[in-house]
This record gives C-alpha cells, structure tokens and sequence, in this order.
C-alpha cells in the first residue's frame, strides 16, 4: 500500500491546485472574490478565432515586381522581331523605326506592371487590394490599376500604330507570344505577414486590478463573470507553478492518496477478510487503482483534449467480474475521488463517472455470455449521453448550443472499456483468481479432465452430475456463488480416476476390498481426497475448486471399514486416524452445501425402497449426523438454510426417484 501511494503521488502533477469550482449560469455561492494580484481578462475561443480572421481579412496578398522578366522578354522579342520581319519581306528602312516603337511601348506595359490575378484573392469580385512589393519598398495598390495579359495586349493592340496593317498585325502578333506577367504572387512572404500579425493579437482584454472585486456572492455567473474567474485560475496556476512549495504540494497528496487507500483497507478488513488477509488480491487491486491513477496522469502531462478519453469505467467492471458488485463500487469511488482533485470541473467529472460506474456494475451482474459485455458498454454509452445531454442543458439551456464533439471522448472511452476482458483473463492467470468466466469453462462437462473421469470412472462421474445438481439448486436458493458450487461438486471427487475400481458406484462385479485389510481398505478411499488434489494441481484447476475436494469429506470417518475393523477384531487398539479423512471441513456456505449434497447422493444410492418417508428419513439423518460430527461449524450455515437445503434435497430426490407424493384430500 505504502508503495502505491508513494508510486501515484510520484508523477502526479506538483502545483497547487485553484480552491473554486464554477459554471457558466450558476449562481456564486462562495464567499466574495477580490483579486489577490492583478491579472489580464483572457478573450473567449470564439472571440480569439474571430480576431484572427479579422486580422488575416486585413492582411493583403504580398505581390512581387520582378525586373528580370523584361529582360527575357525584350531579348526574346528583339531576336524574334528580326527573323519575323525578313520573312516577311518588309522594307529594312521602316524596320529599326518600328522595332524601337514596339519595344517602348512594351517597356511601358511592363513598367505599370502585368498582374498574375489569383481567383482566391478576388473572393467574387473583379478587383482586389494588394501589397506591391517593389526593391524592398511595399505600396498598397489595386489590381484595377495594373494590366493582365489581356488589357496589356488590348492597349498594345490599340496604342500602336502603322501605316500598314499587315506590319501591325506582325507586331501584335509577336507581342502577344511574348507577353507574360512581371507582378507574381509571393506566397511565402503572404504567409510570414500573417503569421507574424496573428501572433503579435492580443489575447486579452482589459485587466482586473489587484483588490478588485471579481464577483460578489450570489451573483450569477453570466459571460463576462465567468470569463474573468477563467482569467484569475489561469493566471493563479501559472504564479504556482513557480511560486508554490512543491514538497508541500507532494505532501498534501501523500495524505489525500494514502488516507483514501486507508479506507480502502479499512473497508477489506471489516467486510472482506478474506482478500485482506490474501496478498495477490490486494496486490491485483492495488495494481488497478495504480495503473488507472497513472493513465490519468499520462493524460495530464500529455495534454490531452479531453481527459474523458481515459476509460475510467474499466474498473468497476474487472472488480465486479473477479470480485463482487460492493468492492467495485466501492473502489471505482475511491479511484474516482482521487482522481477528481487533478481534473477541471471536479463534481461534473465525478458525476459522469461515478453514474458511469454504477451502470456498468449493474449491466454485468452476472457475466456468463460474451454479449453482456458489449450489451454493458451500450449501457455505459447511454449513461454517458444521457449526463452529458442533462449537464449541456443545464447549462447552456438549448439544443443548439450543445457541441456535439464534446461527446466523441466518451465514445472512445466505451470502446476502450472493452479491454477489460482480455485484462480478466490475465489477472486471472498472473493473480491465480478465478472469475465467472472461469467457472463456466470448467463445468464444461466436454473439459479434458471431466472426459477422462467420464471415461475411467462413469459411475463417479454420474455421481458428480447429481451432486452438482442438488448442491447447485440448494446454493442459489439459500444465496452463494451457484457456479462455483457446481464446478466444485463436478471436480470433488477426481481422485477416483486413480482407483475406479475400488469405489462402489464404478464396482460392477466382485469388490476388491474383499481381499485386502480393513485399514489398506480405509487409506485407498481416504486418498482420493490427496489424489484429487494433486490432479487438478496439475490440471492448474483454481484453488477456489480444490478447496471443494478437501473439505468434501471434512475430518470424519470412512465408517463403513471402521466399524468393521472394531467388529471383526475387537481384542486389538485401534488408532482412529487410520479411518479419518485429513480434513479441513467446510468453511464456507458454498463447501458445506457440497459435503451435503455429496452424503445425501451418495447415501440415496443404497435406498431399496425409496419411497417420500424412507428418502425424508435419509436426508434427515445424513444432515443431522453432519451437525452432530461438528463438520459445519465453520460454515456460514444458519438453521433455516439447513431447512431450506432439506426441502431442496428432498423434493431433488423424490423427482430423481419418481416418487409419487401423496397430496391430503381435500372435501
């Protein structure tokens, strides 16, 4: 325990925590709030975001002049101009003068400028603001006053003149092939203004000075209340990162943490001796609430969007399975409460969670099929709707402001709780506790080990059935684990696969008794009991089932060969221990009712006449003799479960036997 605690407490978070919980609409109930130190009033998300765009808005796109690209054209043009104009066999005295007035008029399109128009800048319109960049000089111009490819060739086409037209259209023709835009788009430079812009926004706005009053007790807590009390938390968490005693802080929860375990051993040794007094189970629950505290912690220094994601409902579930409903709830609540001091909105979180747990312990009372556990987080799903839909509207008092989103972590978390059934099993094998699952894959009945009893011992093994039968109907009666009970009655006696032949209910001819000495006789039936053990050690059967095949007999005699010993050689000491089985006796509801059921079936087997008196009078008998050899005095067996199991073997018996009962007549 002392290294749990120390373990949790370790990597959990060292600052100081804020002392209030608050919610938008609700109304201040603590004491005034006056502003210790003076802090900046954060903005909203929403008004944050519709900041940013309204600065991006105002950011114009960053075009760029390049002179390098008249340089190009103006070769590229000139050598062209020449190979065109002798093609064309034109005059070379009008050659030089319409070659200089071409390439001027040329010079002074792409002095204006040729714009590259972007259709995402134009958002619709025909023109747009710009930011022309021009020798490190910027100049905010619109795109109206530059020329595109087409005015550009337009005003060529309309500025120059010749006397004639065949002249004109060559120019205009080898000016279009040459025409290319000179004012370009400066995508990183666009990007490195607004980023720039956006991170020099202010995030705040306004300042509560030291001593002013945040909010006085009783008001509500409308916007701008609720965004100034999220403005002093932020700002205290930072100051006690840096300001606060972190010793104290790990102190503060070494006593929150180990005061909570405390109680959780507390809890075990008043009402759970049996896994207080067991170190593997504690040690499994130890373990769970460490790995879950750990998880939480994980998520805190990862910053996780939401620490809902965590499927805190794994708990209660593989308690409930490998345990019992009252420890998981109990536990989920002790996880639930530490976990509440380092997550925001502490109450609502141990809301969700807490009902969580309750639904998922109910949904899986009973886990004998695989489709309980889907059906359970179906269940826990619902729960976690239903809360979140309740809380959304309590606070926010719409439909359509409930965001939706903010329900994928609890979708997450339903899904991750499925891993609780591979985790069962392994805690199964590490921690050698058997569960209901277990259970259910013994009492297979096709089990390697129950096939081999079947086969080397039928008789034993059709005793097993009838012993399971009675012993599991009286269990679920009286209240007890009814599935361990019939695992237990099926694996009793698998010692008698050792010696089938020397057991009566496998002897179908001469009994091998006859030649051997009543003591020899007594040692090979007592031994079944140690045989039994050392098989399903083998077997690696739970020792929750072998504890069945060593009380099943408790410390009484094998009667028959004792008392034939005493009559057949009465001059000579007998030593008791001899004809005494090694005990324990039953120590629980579960094992007193199969020594029970494992006499009165027995015994039932020797009835010549069994008749509704003759079986009464057996049953009677067999249980009274069980008191009167003190073998249930440490099972939780009252007098009227002893009835109760009475009546349940009795009518058992009489339906095994087709016993017709006489009903009293009636006038």
């Amino acid at each position: 325990m002392v290294v749990t605690v120390l373990l949790i407490t370790f990597f959990l978070p060292k600052q100081p925590r804020f002392r209030y919980e608050f919610e938008k609409g609700k109304v201040w109930l603590n004491k005034d709030l006056v502003s210790p130190f003076s802090f900046a009033i954060l903005k909203t998300t929403p008004q944050v975001v519709t900041d940013k765009q309204d600065a991006l808005d105002n950011v114009l796109p960053i075009y760029t002049y390049n002179s390098d690209i008249l340089n190009s054209v103006e070769e590229a043009y000139l050598n062209e101009f020449d190979v065109k104009w002798r093609s064309a066999a034109f005059s070379d005295a009008e050659k030089t003068y319409y070659k200089t007035a071409s390439l001027n008029l040329l010079k002074s399109i792409y002095e204006k400028g040729i714009i590259a128009t972007n259709p995402k800048h134009q958002k619709g319109a025909k023109y747009y603001d710009l930011s022309l960049l021009n020798n490190n000089i910027s100049k905010k111009v619109s795109s109206q006053d530059l020329f595109t490819v087409q005015t550009a060739l337009d005003f060529f086409s309309s500025t120059f003149k010749a006397t004639d037209l065949r002249i004109k259209d060559l120019v205009i023709n080898l000016v279009e092939d040459h025409l290319q835009p000179n004012i370009l788009f400066d995508e990183k430079m666009t990007s490195i203004v607004q980023n720039n812009t956006v991170s020099s926004l202010s995030t705040t706005r306004g300042m509560v000075q030291k001593g002013e009053l945040i909010i006085a007790k009783g008001n509500v807590i409308d916007d701008d209340a609720y965004q100034k009390l999220q403005s002093f938390k932020a700002t205290y968490e930072a100051q006690t990162k840096t300001i606060g005693d972190r010793n104290l802080v790990y102190l503060g929860q070494v006593m929150l943490v180990g005061f909570i375990l405390s109680l959780l051993m507390v809890f075990l040794y008043l009402f759970r001796k049996d896994i207080f007094a067991d170190n593997r189970q504690l040690s499994l629950i130890l373990l769970v609430i460490t790995s879950m505290l750990l998880a939480l912690t994980w998520a805190i220094k990862m910053n996780l969007p939401s620490l809902y994601y965590i499927p805190f409902c794994i708990v209660p579930i593989i308690i409930r399975i490998l345990f019992d409903t009252r420890l998981a709830l109990y536990l989920h609540l002790l996880v639930i409460l530490i976990a509440g001091f380092f997550v925001p909105n502490s109450f609502e979180f141990v809301f969700y969670e807490t009902t969580a747990g309750m639904v998922a312990i109910y949904s899986i009372r009973n886990l004998i099929k695989r489709e309980q556990l889907l059906l359970s987080a179906l269940f826990i799903l619902t729960s976690y709707f239903i809360c979140f839909v309740g809380v959304a509207l309590l606070r926010e008092g719409s439909f359509q402001e409930i965001e939706w989103v903010n329900f994928v972590p609890f979708s997450v978390s339903v899904l991750l709780s499925l891993l609780a059934y591979p985790l069962i099993y392994a805690f199964e094998r590490v921690f050698g506790i058997t569960s209901d699952i277990a259970l259910i894959e013994l009492t297979n009945t096709n089990n390697k080990l129950l096939r081999e009893l079947a086969f080397k011992a039928p008789g034993t093994f059709q005793h097993s059935l009838q012993v399971a039968n009675l012993a599991e109907a009286a269990i679920f009666k009286i209240g007890g684990n009814s599935l361990l009970v019939r695992a237990g009655a099926l694996y009793h006696d698998i010692g008698k696969i050792e010696n089938p032949q020397y057991f009566i209910e496998n002897n179908t001819g001469k009994s091998p008794h006859d030649k051997l000495p009543y003591e020899q006789s007594a040692q090979i039936i007592i031994k079944h009991v140690l045989k039994g053990i050392e098989i399903t050690r083998k077997h690696q059967i739970p020792e929750s089932v072998i504890d069945f095949i060593r009380t099943h007999h408790g410390n009484t005699r094998v009667d028959y060969f004792y008392q034939s010993y005493l009559k057949n050689s009465p001059e000579k000491f007998v030593d008791e221990n001899i004809f005494r089985y090694p005990g324990p006796i039953p120590f629980s509801k579960e094992t007193g009712v199969l020594m029970l059921a494992d006499s009165v079936e027995a015994a039932s087997r020797s009835l010549k006449n069994p008749d509704a008196q003759n079986i009464n009078d057996l049953v009677e008998r067999i249980i009274d003799y069980k008191l009167a050899q003190n073998q249930l005095d440490n099972c939780d067996l009252t007098l009227k479960d002893l009835e109760t199991i009475k009546l349940i073997f009795k009518t058992m018996l009489m339906s095994i036997y087709h016993v017709r009962i006489d009903y009293p007549k009636t006038m």
